[in-house]
């Protein structure tokens, strides 16, 4: 199972047995949330406890208001009684923020990764930090009676096309949104008057699908996300997040591909944004703006040759960008978001084939080419991720009003 950090009680009060105790609390919590619910007895088998233990750790979360224990589905075929599932509770929840150049979305995301309420809000030109705030402050207070009657709030979560000091959550420089140096957390924890944490949206991206997508179990894998912000990636190796000295581990879509390509914003020749591009794309269909679907669909039912050339012309180039990134890293999966993810959908043979070849070795071979499964709902699920961190990380600590 993947976490995101280990438990750190061991800076905490409290007895050995106290810390072991929450640890394993800790351990319960979060396989449950992860799964979106599992039975006692996988549970007993997943963590190696004893039943009573299990039992009595089941018991305080749901006492804490953290989980609850129903009857699974029934199944076709199921012979004798189900043993009960334990299930994350519907009323913790988690808000997820994702700027991006065209548009601010918020979400409500439940623990256990269901996607409660998404409101999607178009901006006329790309908005500024005090903008997102504004934005988000006026979203969240039209819906803070319904947070307040019906949901315990963990926190907000933000993912950002850009490079975020994963310590106090400043914005170092998201490129395409033009914030260079900014405080976001600060502002927009004032504003909304919950605790705020923020990521980069790729890395957040690729614990979303390692953890409740296509890339569920894989211990080893890239992710790559297209948006009108660019591309971003993000990498899971060992089951854990790789994040680097400062968390900025994963700037992938500057991985050089076209020697003689357009100059990039950050000032090299042929990076893979600059070549494997959304607007790109809009432009030979004649379109505005898409959201996946309406992507989807327009590629899927092109044969416009222009068209045609253009999309065979950035999977060539995210072959290359691909091959490397399996000659780095040996993941056992690629998984790709957003408009990569279109671009999989309707060249998955020609892409899949130029990997083979310019892979080293049998890896090309081996690696699997798969499209994010949570679509739409996937920066919310991964912004909710460092929402719910600490709660994961200490269930028993926030349960009781701890720090």
């Amino acid at each position: 199972m993947t976490r995101l950090a280990p438990p750190t009680f061991a800076s905490r009060g409290g007895s050995s047995n106290d810390q072991l105790r929450r640890f394993n609390l800790s351990m319960i919590l979060t396989m449950i949330h992860h799964s979106s619910g599992c039975s006692r007895a996988e549970l007993t088998r997943r963590t190696g406890l004893n039943r009573s233990t299990v039992s009595a750790l089941v018991a305080e979360l749901v006492e804490l208001g953290m989980a609850f224990e129903g009857e699974p589905e029934d199944l076709p075929g199921r012979v004798g009684r189900p043993s009960l599932q334990v299930f994350p509770s519907p009323k913790i929840a988690a808000i997820a923020v994702n700027p991006d150049v065209d548009a601010i979305t918020v979400g409500l995301v439940g623990l256990g990764g269901e996607v409660i309420r998404r409101i999607r809000f178009d901006t006329a030109r790309i908005p500024t930090v005090t903008e997102t705030v504004n934005a988000v402050k006026a979203i969240v207070d039209g819906m803070r009676g319904e947070f307040e009657q019906n949901y315990r709030i963990m926190g907000v979560g933000v993912a950002v096309p850009g490079l975020v000091d994963t310590i106090d959550g400043r914005v170092l420089i998201a490129p395409h949104l033009g914030w260079r140096d900014c405080s976001l957390t600060g502002p927009l924890a004032k504003a909304v008057q919950y605790p705020v944490f923020a990521g980069n949206d790729a890395s957040l991206g690729a614990i979303a699908e390692s953890l409740f997508g296509a890339a569920r179990g894989a211990s080893d894998l890239v992710y790559l996300n297209g948006s009108a912000s660019g591309i971003g990636g993000g990498l899971i190796i060992g089951g854990s997040p790789l994040r680097g000295t400062s968390g900025y581990a994963g700037e992938l879509g500057h991985t050089l591909v076209n020697s003689v390509g357009v100059r990039c914003h950050c000032g090299r020749i042929g990076c893979l944004e600059t070549e494997v591009s959304m607007q790109r794309l809009l432009a030979v269909l004649g379109l505005p703006r898409a959201d996946q679907d309406e992507l989807d669909i327009a590629l899927g039912v092109s044969r416009d040759p222009e068209v045609l050339r253009e999309v065979a012309r950035q999977i060539d180039f995210l072959s290359v960008a691909i091959s490397n990134f399996v000659n780095m890293f040996d993941p056992e999966m690629v998984v790709l978001g957003g408009f990569l993810g279109s671009l999989l959908s309707v060249g998955r043979e020609r892409l899949a084939e130029a990997v083979s070849v310019s892979s080293l070795g049998t890896l090309g071979h081996a690696v699997l080419l798969e499209r994010a499964q949570l679509r739409s709902r996937l920066m919310m699920v991964g912004a909710a991720e460092l929402a719910f961190a600490g709660l994961l990380d200490d269930p028993a600590g926030v349960g009781h009003g701890r720090a």
